[in-house]
């Protein structure tokens, strides 16, 4: 996985699809990381707040931003650069959000 950081407001953030994230999206959704629409901006800016937090609390930097206060600071360009970013890393990993992995054989 490549190091992806979000920057908001001229702070940079670590961004990553930790079991963090995925805990908490299913505590802000009461749906599964599995369960994420791929077209709705909701569930990609709720998963990016996610990813955000809990990559910021695993490396020790404050990010106190609420999801309302995250997604206000948030531009369709930084929503558009995190899924290309994620896209292009779960093509070489095989694990997209919202699809099923396949079985290699």
């Amino acid at each position: 996985m490549k190091h992806i950081e979000i920057t908001i407001n001229g702070t940079a953030y670590p961004c990553s699809p930790t079991m963090g994230a995925m805990l908490r999206f299913k505590q802000e959704t009461g749906r599964e990381i599995t369960e994420i629409d791929p077209t709705s901006f909701t569930d990609l800016c709720t998963y990016l707040w996610c990813c955000v937090a809990s990559a910021a609390k695993r490396e020790g930097k404050t990010f106190d931003l609420s999801l309302m206060e995250f997604a206000d600071n948030l531009t369709p360009e930084d929503m558009t650069a995190w899924n290309t970013a994620i896209t292009a890393d779960a093509e070489t990993n095989g694990d997209a959000p919202g699809e099923k992995k396949r079985k290699r054989r």
